[in-house]
């Protein structure tokens, strides 16, 4: 599971060089920042799915800035924020809407309506419901997974020491 991660995120060198988080300083120097283990990289989905679903520029470094602050992985919490890029941010977000004004009770406006205020608090809400919840489900997907794999590496760790006689009675 650790090498998966490791191939497709970025390099620490990398992230710490770029100009957008130099900001953050010595506090890019915090280990828990750049650990692969389960509390780290479902903390860091978690983050990083939950930022995805904020209407607001910058995005990663709301993202970089709350990894910080938990210590959770940067790198996974600043990657997943791209999620919502120009291509899928209006889907996300008129989806976003539409939950917030169900929740509201609100009326659904077409899209081609969408550019007026009126839908500012139907959105806030929908992103922060649709932002929380997701979050909480990759959260608890990673830790499932991580536990999964840990439970698969320590079953064939037993396989291979009880001898072939052994393995044959049980």
């Amino acid at each position: 599971m650790k090498n998966f991660f490791k191939t497709r995120l970025p390099s620490i060198s990398k992230i710490k060089a770029n100009p957008n988080l130099k900001m953050f300083g010595k506090l890019l120097h915090e280990p828990n920042l750049w650990h692969l283990n389960r509390r780290s990289l479902s903390g860091g989905t978690a983050v990083g799915l939950f930022v995805a679903f904020i209407p607001l520029p910058l995005q990663t470094l709301i993202a970089a800035a709350i990894a910080i602050i938990f210590r959770v992985n940067l790198p996974i919490s600043v990657s997943l924020v791209f999620i919502t890029n120009p291509i899928t941010m209006p889907l996300f977000f008129y989806f976003a809407y539409i939950v917030g004004t169900i929740l509201l009770g609100m009326e659904i406006l077409p899209m081609n309506e969408l550019w007026t205020y009126d839908i500012v608090l139907p959105l806030s809400v929908g992103c922060f419901m649709v932002g929380s919840i997701t979050a909480l489900t990759g959260y608890i997907l990673v830790n499932l997974l991580w536990r999964l794999h840990i439970k698969n590496l320590w079953r064939k760790r037993t396989k291979k020491k009880i001898p072939l006689i052994l393995r044959a009675n049980t």
